[in-house]
């Protein structure tokens, strides 16, 4: 009988103090991302719908706590839009209510504040949470005009301000904590345990072809913001200027481009795009948060540029990875428009688990080279 009370008093125990452990790490993680953001780092970029007296409230309080990490990218609103006065008052105006779509396509946005009544922008409102909603942006209202009864509403509480939240893409921030730990983790302990193979593909690139080892090229990251990948070279130096001559060969349809046998590649970047090794490197844009080790590839300035549809766009609601969905499924065999679903597939129904699942199964995929050009 005491044994058992014993080991019941021992299990609380333990119980409290991962309670207790757990909380820490979290109130930790949050001050420590709190310092970041008031020196500038990790902000969040934010489009303000209105130019009203609750706007100016919103920005007031927003200047007020910079460990927040917001940054106004800019105002819309039909009101003051051709007038020069806003922008001394408040900030940027940007363009009109219409002009949101447009917007979101060319400027890095991880959220839209909206200020304006709902009763009396129904649907120009409406019209700007569809084109959110396909770009995966959190739309958050400023919730003075929604009933103020507390127990009927969700709030999203910043200091003195309400909001409540539609489309929201983001994760929860433990998992997401989780992903960006494993991230550093096992691309840091591949990055040692590889340096010997970075080695040999360097002596192997240079052996094959004069040039630089490494491939530099600015790519598509999370929230639209470019960011320059790094690869294993492949191609001939010049490649980028030899585009013209072979881009009416493309093989696949969509705004990318791939040619099975690209004139531009090396003998060694055969091999090494075949076995793709050539995309190691890109550990280094994990280990300092560009990239994840799994998520959707990013891809080219060129390619977004020739993007058709606004819900292909919400791929950069989450970090691009080395591998994802795409890669363990055929890859270069798969058509464009069912790439963009598989990568909607992966940001609605990830977890720990799948990038667990999609890690092994990307060892196997790599080995039958299927798909790889």
């Amino acid at each position: 009988m005491r044994n058992t009370m014993d080991l019941a008093v021992v299990a609380a125990l333990l119980g409290i103090m991962s309670f207790a452990a757990f909380l820490t790490t979290r109130l930790v993680a949050r001050a420590t991302m709190q310092v970041f953001r008031a020196r500038g780092h990790n902000r969040r970029h934010v489009l303000i719908v209105g130019t009203n007296r609750r706007a100016n409230s919103f920005v007031q309080e927003l200047a007020s706590h910079p460990e927040w990490g917001y940054c106004i990218q800019g105002f819309v609103d039909d009101q003051w839009w051709s007038k020069q006065t806003a922008d001394s008052q408040l900030g940027t105006i940007v363009g009109g209510l219409d002009s949101v779509p447009e917007l979101l396509r060319t400027l890095p946005v991880d959220e839209v504040i909206v200020a304006l009544p709902l009763a009396s922008f129904y649907q120009q409102i409406a019209g700007i949470i569809s084109s959110c909603r396909d770009h995966g942006i959190a739309v958050r209202f400023l919730g003075t005009f929604f009933d103020q009864d507390e127990s009927k509403r969700s709030d999203f509480l910043r200091g003195t301000i309400g909001t409540i939240t539609l489309h929201d893409e983001s994760w929860d921030a433990w998992a997401f904590l989780i992903k960006r730990a494993t991230d550093i983790t096992v691309s840091l302990l591949l990055l040692l345990a590889l340096a010997p193979l970075f080695l040999m593909i360097a002596l192997l690139i240079k052996l094959t072809d004069p040039g630089p080892v490494f491939f530099r090229q600015i790519r598509m990251g999370y929230g639209k913001r470019p960011f320059e990948i790094l690869k294993f070279r492949t191609m001939v130096q010049n490649a980028e200027r030899l585009m013209s001559q072979v881009e009416h060969l493309n093989e696949t349809q969509g705004p990318t481009f791939k040619l099975k046998n690209d004139p531009r590649i090396t003998s060694a970047g055969k091999f090494l795009r075949k076995t793709s090794l050539d995309e190691i490197p890109q550990l280094i844009n994990v280990l300092v948060g560009h990239m994840s080790l799994v998520g959707p590839r990013p891809l080219p300035l060129r390619d977004y540029e020739g993007f058709s549809q606004d819900w292909h766009r919400r791929r950069f609601s989450v970090k691009p990875g080395i591998t994802c969905l795409w890669q363990i499924m055929g890859r270069s065999s798969i058509g464009f428009d069912e790439w963009m679903a598989l990568d909607m597939r992966y940001i609605d129904q990830w977890s720990v688990w799948l990038d667990i699942k999609i890690l092994f199964q990307t060892i196997p995929a790599v080995f039958r080279g299927s798909g790889a050009v």
